[in-house]
């Protein structure tokens, strides 16, 4: 069906001066998006993105907010050369900017949600320090299997945050935990077990705590029903209303991200393009492992935007 599907990164794929050039080019974007982000937050968020320093942005509640609004205003300066997605979709914190896409929210509305999102998180963090660990080479049965063993070993909450393709598992808890699971996996014959840098274990138990609070904020912000086909990180499912949107939302927090599923659905959908939209290009890579006759392209540069809407062009152009 040659759709097109967008698809916006998380916490992971920051980097200092991220965004930079693209305002440079684009400076109609500075006022409306990153000054008014900076007026909202009460805090030098563009400074931040632009000029670090990165220990200040690996502060999961600077990083969160920082990466949305590099996403975003990514997403705005393609707008105008006619790319639009038929599918849109991110990768846990990525799902606000793919819903802000997608008209379900407002950006200034999810700024403020990524916001307390990264702000609660960090604070669990600080009451029980966590870990989070990526298994490179084994199923995710084997993963999930060990995790099991893991919890009974230590008496410890470690379990499944990301499922990011088929040989790829990203693991979540306490951090004596996490080393278990990491020694076990390379016994077990993982290519390799590495500890993330992050500022809270996301997506696991630990963060059922922050629950009701950040649900009470979802709840007083306006949802609409999404005018692009849109689907969960958390479900791998479509999300068709408001009340779809907010419950996955709310879900997140101690959900794992489904991503090979998802991505595997928006490829049978008739997806055989897939655009990173934002920093890095870490879901462009998945992207390619998960559905492997597709295109995937990336924007996380000015340069690299321009290659890819020329080869879109081209392509449409025949």
């Amino acid at each position: 069906m040659d759709r097109i599907g967008f698809v916006f990164p998380g916490q992971g794929s920051q980097k200092v001066g991220m965004g930079l050039d693209l305002a440079g080019e684009h400076p109609d974007l500075v006022g409306p998006y990153y000054r008014t982000a900076d007026e909202i937050l009460g805090l030098p968020l563009s400074r931040l993105c632009w000029e670090g320093p990165a220990e200040v942005l690996r502060d999961t509640s600077i990083t969160q907010p920082a990466i949305f609004l590099t996403s975003l205003c990514t997403w705005q300066s393609l707008r105008p050369r006619g790319l639009a997605p038929d599918i849109v979709a991110g990768h846990s914190l990525g799902e606000y900017t793919a819903l802000v896409a997608a008209g379900v929210l407002e950006w200034t509305d999810a700024l403020r949600l990524v916001r307390l999102r990264g702000q609660l998180m960090a604070a669990v963090n600080a009451r029980v320090p966590g870990a989070m660990a990526a298994v490179l080479g084994l199923p995710l049965e084997d993963v999930e299997a060990i995790c099991a063993q893991a919890v009974t070993g230590t008496g410890q909450i470690v379990e499944i945050a990301n499922d990011n393709e088929p040989a790829q598992a990203v693991v979540s808890g306490q951090a004596e935990a996490v080393q278990w699971v990491m020694a076990a996996a390379r016994d077990a014959g993982a290519r390799r077990a590495v500890p993330l840098e992050v500022g809270a274990p996301f997506h696991c138990s630990l963060m059922s705590e922050i629950e009701d609070e950040f649900a009470a904020a979802l709840d007083a912000v306006e949802f609409r029903d999404p005018v692009v086909e849109t689907v969960s990180s958390v479900t791998a499912a479509p999300v068709t209303t408001a009340a779809e949107a907010r419950t996955a939302l709310k879900r997140q927090l101690t959900g794992r991200v489904r991503w090979t599923e998802t991505v595997a659905g928006m490829s049978a959908a008739g997806v055989d393009r897939f655009i990173e939209i934002g920093p890095g290009k870490v879901l462009g890579g998945l992207c390619r492992r998960i559905a492997p006759t597709s295109r995937v392209f990336a924007t996380f540069d000015s340069r690299q935007c321009a290659s890819t809407l020329d080869a879109l062009a081209f392509a449409a152009g025949g």
